[in-house]
């Protein structure tokens, strides 16, 4: 079968990794925003202890505070989590993180104080929030935090500019490209997907279970890329995810 542009560029630009740089992905499944359920909220030192307890790795996300610190969280706005309002990256670190998650006595975590937590015991991908081109400040701040980890983890982005920063200025950390389709199919949306594996040149990628089967996501994984699956809900999830990914980013139901 002859081998289309796209592909042969793929394999150029970004080849795949050594196996041994990219093993832990593929070990064990990993923890939406921790194994939160009812009474433990996502992305809290509750849900990530609960995931390490039950031997699974860890998902999380951050976001920037006004000056420049990392701080575990989804939304870019404070108001479905919290009983505080406006964006995160307004606020100063020494004020988020007095700000409580929603019913429960926990604070916004800071990132070094998850990875204080975890403290290696298991593995953590980690999803920078950074939209648009300015990606420096929060990639800085992550890297800041991470020096000295003892512990398997990565760094993953919608944005292929946070991947295409790491490549340039922290080449040993290992590197995600998050990919949704939705909304992106067709050519224009192919040749998108191909202009973003080039820009970020990912150790792996982390796919919308919604997309899969996807020739993109099957093509990366005959090139030796690791193709883990989000977010899997349910037993169906489960299955097409077995099919046609290396491993699992869960929820639990309820």
């Amino acid at each position: 079968m002859r081998s289309s542009p796209f592909a042969l560029l793929d394999g150029l630009i970004g080849p795949p990794p050594a196996p041994e740089r990219v093993a832990f992905l593929r070990a064990r499944p990993f923890a939406h925003r921790g194994l939160h359920r009812p009474g433990i909220v996502e992305n809290s030192r509750a849900a990530f202890a609960a995931a390490v307890a039950a031997g699974h790795g860890i998902e999380c996300d951050v976001q920037l505070s006004r000056d420049g610190e990392a701080f575990v969280f989804h939304d870019a706005e404070l108001d479905r989590l919290t009983g505080g309002q406006g964006r995160c990256d307004a606020q100063t670190g020494a004020a988020l993180a007095r700000i409580a998650l929603g019913g429960t006595s926990e604070c916004l975590p800071r990132l070094r104080e998850v990875l204080a937590l975890v403290a290696g015991r298991a593995p953590i991908l980690i999803e920078l929030k950074a939209p648009g081109r300015r990606v420096g400040p929060l990639c800085r701040a992550v890297r800041r935090d991470l020096e000295g980890y003892r512990g398997h983890f990565a760094l993953m982005s919608f944005n292929p500019d946070v991947g295409r920063w790491l490549a340039r200025h922290a080449p040993r950390i290992v590197r995600g490209l998050i990919v949704s389709e939705a909304g992106r199919r067709g050519l224009r949306g192919r040749v998108d997907r191909h202009l973003a594996l080039w820009r970020a040149r990912p150790d792996f990628l982390a796919y919308d279970i919604r997309d899969l089967p996807s020739p993109f996501a099957a093509t990366a994984r005959r090139r030796g890329v690791p193709v883990l699956t989000w977010t899997v809900r349910g037993d169906d999830a489960a299955g097409a995810a077995h099919a046609w990914a290396d491993q699992i980013i869960y929820e639990q139901a309820g």
